[in-house]
């Protein structure tokens, strides 16, 4: 009779703990990469060039409740950036700007998310673009519509802390060192804002 009530006392224990396991972890988003997009600005000679990342994928672990707690890591295929132009775009493959065969990912990797408060967050974090590694923070709002959220932000980067512009293109005269970046990430499964 006892070992009968120690099992039952057991298999109600789990019972009840398992919501509250479930609050606690954040529920995993899925990125909807088709409707989403990276795109950066550069000045060439003061006037200004967008170009895109058209591969990326990421990994989220987010509940906007209990942002502190969640994770983002996401990854850019470089072989993919394009101005828009077969030509140009060849040019950034190659070493002297993304060097797309050596160094194929960029990468940003979540240490901190802060809750601003209206669905705006700061998500601090290390990026990695061809082989050199920064510290950044970048501000992320969230927008909802139906089942699906979507994140928006910007940030700046300086494109020769990366080595990305070499010999003659290392001159800021001719590009502008700073590279603005702007994303909207279209998610699935995230909880309630």
């Amino acid at each position: 009779m006892t070992t009968m009530l120690r099992c039952l006392w057991v298999a109600a224990a789990a019972l009840l703990a398992e919501p509250s396991l479930a609050q606690a972890t954040a529920p995993a988003v899925k990125l909807l990469p088709a409707q989403s997009e990276i795109v950066f600005t550069s000045r060439q000679m003061g006037v200004p060039v967008e170009g895109r990342f058209t591969k990326f994928d990421a990994q989220i672990s987010l509940d906007p409740k209990q942002a502190q707690s969640g994770n983002v890591a996401f990854s850019v295929d470089m072989g993919s950036a394009t101005l828009g132009l077969p030509e140009i775009d060849a040019e950034l493959g190659k070493p002297g700007w993304f060097d797309a065969a050596k160094f194929r990912q960029a990468t940003f990797q979540s240490s901190a998310i802060k809750s601003l408060g209206a669905a705006r967050f700061e998500v601090g974090g290390r990026i990695a673009i061809k082989g050199s590694a920064q510290d950044v923070v970048v501000p992320v709002s969230l927008t909802r519509s139906g089942g699906i959220t979507t994140a928006t932000g910007s940030f700046t980067l300086q494109r020769l802390a990366f080595r990305v512009g070499a010999a003659e293109w290392a001159d800021t005269s001719l590009v502008a060192n700073d590279v603005q970046v702007r994303f909207r990430f279209v998610l699935s499964g995230m909880g309630a804002l």
